[in-house]
């Protein structure tokens, strides 16, 4: 068994056209996870694992065309790379961009009720709501004054002040008669 190593490392697609293929693939997986699939990254279900892998592997060929090369996967991977720090340096430098970039919290809990429409968009069940407030120790959702879905599928929460929480029991108390 002899190794060819010229065709290892000589690369067998123009850099410009990786660079191109590699650009397009990026941005287009890129913006179709922005704006589709905004839990996704927050925690990886076994589903969420066999999706990317499918992407991965369905969008590669597109990306690489014929090449084999070692050269020509090492530039692939940089130009993935360049995008993802370009994207991140957009958000970071230019603030109109960072909203259309990135994604807004979404206000899921409002003053200990659930805001149900917010929830049904992203399709988080009133179950997973309460396992995400437990993980952080919160028992009861009344104890909330708002919680948001990140922009990492992660859920952030703002409790009540113990002076919020003595306002609402009052509130909530019934006279006697």
């Amino acid at each position: 068994m002899q190794i060819h190593w010229a065709e290892l490392f000589a690369p067998q697609t123009p850099f410009l056209e990786i660079f191109i293929r590699g650009s397009i693939i990026f941005l287009a997986l890129f913006f179709f996870f922005r704006f589709v699939a905004l839990r996704v990254s927050g925690s990886l279900s076994l589903n969420d694992i066999l999706v990317i892998v499918l992407i991965a592997d369905a969008s590669q060929n597109a990306m690489a065309g014929n090449s084999n090369s070692i050269t020509d996967g090492i530039f692939l991977v940089a130009t993935i790379l360049f995008w993802n720090f370009m994207i991140e340096a957009m958000e970071y430098y230019f603030k109109p961009l960072r909203r259309f970039l990135k994604a807004q919290p979404l206000l899921i809990v409002k003053d200990g009720a659930e805001v149900r429409q917010n929830m049904r968009k992203q399709l988080i069940s009133h179950e997973e709501l309460m396992e995400q407030l437990r993980e952080q120790g919160i028992e009861d959702i009344s104890e909330v004054r708002s919680a948001y879905l990140e922009d990492d599928g992660n859920i952030s929460v703002l409790k009540k002040t113990p002076a919020e929480g003595r306002k609402n029991e009052q509130r909530d108390k019934k006279p006697w008669k």
